[in-house]
């Protein structure tokens, strides 16, 4: 069904014209199945009401229209010529599609399922489709991927169940000291009552001394069971709390085991040979991590099948093996998890980096130049930061590989990179080995103690006012003999002012300075004093705190504070800002008028779909009903992009994409080609039309077209 009224009629309308024009084409094709004319405009019919489907969410309705739409593209391409049996077919696949319509705009369930012959037409077709980073090689529901079950052997349970008769018991002991002190409280009571205050002072003394002996017999009695089973509870809590945790530990096998069909059909796509090896796959870990990694590892190995390995001939020629290597490894450490993937392609581009970085500000020239190796490839986890020209589903669009460091950070890990021009490159995640507890360096602002993930933490040092110094307008201390930026966590948190460097333990005017490097990078905050490191348990961030930056989880110390674990990543995310606000000055920024599009689409429902998208993401959109009327609008005003369709009337997207690439003023005008045509042909077409992007998606996702015009303009 479509909640939305104004695109349900929209939609309305549109189908039934998209229905009836598709109806008339093919009883006019059954007269003449060569007329490419007519092939070409019932494919955009079908094609027109298959996008339509797609941003609605009408699977049932996509489903049927692709199926159509794929037998019209194989004949328009002259691949088959139509025939009775096809007309027949198609014919009745346009009154079930009719039925589906009318079912979606009811707001009712079509009767009977989609059929089997139409949902194996849109399996094939979306087979041969190029997919997004953040999509498997074959279509898959996007649907979070989770472990519903797990396999317990019955000693662990064993070992439970007796831990849990253990705690009844002591249960029943703890209920036994109660009754102990209640007794002792009523004696108490029969004392004050039995010592009247006109007794003789003997008498009351001799009273008290009997009393006092009795009571100090019950209270050592009272001490002695009470310290036991505040033993003994620390034990059972304890094994209880591991014995927990190995039940949840699984091996990384059910993760690993989903990558080598991914990695051979992707490799098969782009034409490679990539031999995919796997070691270590029976190191367990927690469940929750194998639930979180898939999407990171996803990420990495794709990465590394599109970029770093070369093509066939081009290894040759380098003089290595034809078949890439592709090596997905974990091991265990004492205190973590480790999952390396590493490939022996073509490695990381240096330059390419720097200059990606330098041309989307996310560092100037002469902070670029200051970064060592290390820094200059973590770069590559920036959001929006691609050093491929043209953009495509599959890469070039700058996400991805922000993805994996922050689902990495969100897991309380870290990622490195290896990598050597020519040789491959290694990225290196490491995880704890649960998620319940955290070791944090414990320090104090403003009179409040805040956490810091031990694993991110390279030192704590006092420096004195001179030992900081102004680099390029930030503040900074030496470190290794390198400039490290440092700030005050108070400022980072925007928190009021720290009482000061005198708080800290020192030479005076000396303050404690955490160094912290996550994901590479180093940076260092100042604070108010280094309070203890210890294990915490890390609860997971109410309501109130989950849209607040900055904050992992809070835990409760033994003092009964809560205390706030902080993301270094977030931390180090606000030193960025201010490095960039220090680098631009006081100056007050200009302000900015919007950005405007040109959007060029058929379809009615797309249309006004795609331009809400973007007009809510802060751009102003002019529309263009197809390539022709798009083409003279042009003309009229200066637009910063192009949003167009391929199947159009009158000027199809490519045609228009060439016309505007034949005038030298619209050289560098960004053109974003948004279609299901997918095929690596169709790809290679847009590329040489001059697009700078070609997006196709079997599901229509609105970030994947916001992410490349931030990216272009």
């Amino acid at each position: 069904m479509i909640d939305d009224p104004t695109l349900r009629e929209l939609f309305r309308t549109e189908s039934a014209e998209h229905l009836q024009h598709l109806d008339e084409a093919l009883l006019r094709l059954e007269k003449a199945p060569r007329d490419k004319a007519l092939l070409e405009e019932a494919f955009r019919e079908a094609h027109s009401l298959k996008g339509a489907a797609r941003m609605l969410g009408l699977d049932a309705v996509l489903t049927l229209a692709h199926q159509i739409e794929d037998v019209l593209n194989s004949a328009r391409r002259g691949k088959q010529v139509l025939s009775a049996a096809n007309f027949e077919t198609t014919s009745k696949q346009l009154l079930e599609l009719r039925q589906r319509v009318s079912a979606a705009l009811a707001g009712e369930p079509a009767a009977g399922p989609v059929p089997e012959r139409a949902q194996a037409a849109e399996t094939t077709a979306a087979a041969i489709a190029v997919e997004p980073v953040d999509a498997g090689p074959n279509p898959l529901p996007e649907v979070p991927f989770r472990i519903e079950s797990v396999r317990v052997e019955p000693r662990k349970l064993d070992v439970l169940m007796t831990l849990a008769g253990e705690l009844t018991v002591t249960k029943t002991r703890a209920a036994r000291r109660l009754a102990e002190i209640d007794a002792l409280c009523e004696f108490c009571d029969e004392w004050r009552r039995a010592a009247p205050r006109h007794q003789r002072p003997v008498t009351q003394a001799l009273v008290s001394t009997e009393r006092l002996g009795h009571i100090e017999t019950l209270l050592g009695h009272l001490r002695t069971g009470a310290a036991e089973d505040s033993a003994r509870l620390d034990t059972i809590a304890g094994e209880l709390e591991s014995g927990i945790r190995q039940i949840r530990l699984m091996p990384l096998s059910n993760v690993f085991r989903l990558f080598p069909r991914m990695v051979h059909d992707l490799a098969r796509e782009q034409g490679k040979e990539v031999e995919l090896v796997i070691e270590g796959e029976e190191t367990n870990a927690d469940k929750r991590i194998l639930e979180e990694i898939k999407d990171p590892l996803m990420h990495i190995l794709r990465n590394a099948v599109d970029h770093g390995i070369e093509p066939p001939q081009a290894r040759e020629q380098a003089g290595k093996p034809r078949p890439g290597r592709l090596c997905l490894k974990a091991s265990q450490t004492p205190s973590s998890i480790v999952i390396e993937v590493g490939d022996d392609g073509r490695g990381l581009d240096e330059p390419a980096i720097r200059r990606a970085a330098a041309k989307r500000g996310i560092a100037t020239e002469a902070a670029l130049s200051a970064m060592t190796r290390a820094e200059v490839q973590a770069l590559i986890f920036a959001s929006g930061l691609s050093t491929t020209g043209f953009v495509t589903d599959v890469s070039g669009r700058g996400v991805g590989l922000d993805v994996v460091r922050n689902n990495v950070e969100r897991l309380k890990g870290s990622v490195q990179i290896d990598s050597t021009p020519g040789a491959g490159m290694t990225i290196r995640i490491r995880l704890p080995l649960t998620l319940s507890t955290v070791r944090a360096l414990i320090v104090e602002v403003n009179g409040h103690p805040y956490g810091l993930p031990a694993e991110c933490v390279l030192s704590a040092r006092m420096f004195a006012p001179a030992d900081v110094y102004t680099v390029e307008g930030r503040e900074a201390v030496s470190h290794q003999g390198r400039p490290v930026s440092v700030a005050k966590l108070c400022d980072l948190l925007q928190l009021p002012q720290a009482r000061g460097p005198d708080s800290g333990r020192g030479a005076p005017g000396a303050a404690p300075c955490v160094l912290i490097a996550p994901g590479g990078e180093t940076f260092g905050v100042f604070v108010d004093a280094l309070l203890d490191e210890r294990e915490v348990v890390l609860k997971p961030q109410s309501a109130l705190l989950q849209g607040v930056r900055t904050v992992a989880g809070t835990t409760v110390l033994d003092s009964g504070e809560i205390c706030m674990v902080l993301n270094p990543q977030d931390l180090l995310d606000s030193m960025r800002k201010r490095r960039a606000v220090a680098a631009a000055g006081e100056a007050e920024p200009e302000l900015k008028s919007k950005k405007v599009i040109l959007l060029a689409e058929d379809s009615i429902v797309t249309r006004t779909q795609e331009a809400r998208i973007l007009a809510t993401a802060g751009y102003e959109v002019v529309t263009a009903v197809d390539g022709l009327d798009a083409y003279n609008l042009l003309a009229t005003r200066e637009f910063d992009a192009v949003v167009s369709d391929i199947n159009m009337p009158n000027l199809d997207g490519l045609a228009l994409t060439e016309r505007i690439r034949r005038e030298p003023k619209y050289a560098e005008l960004p053109i974003i080609l948004v279609t299901s045509l997918a095929s690596d042909e169709d790809k290679q077409r847009g590329l040489e039309a001059g697009a700078n992007a070609y997006i196709t998606k079997p599901a229509f996702d609105e970030k994947i077209l916001l992410d490349c015009l931030e990216r272009m303009t």
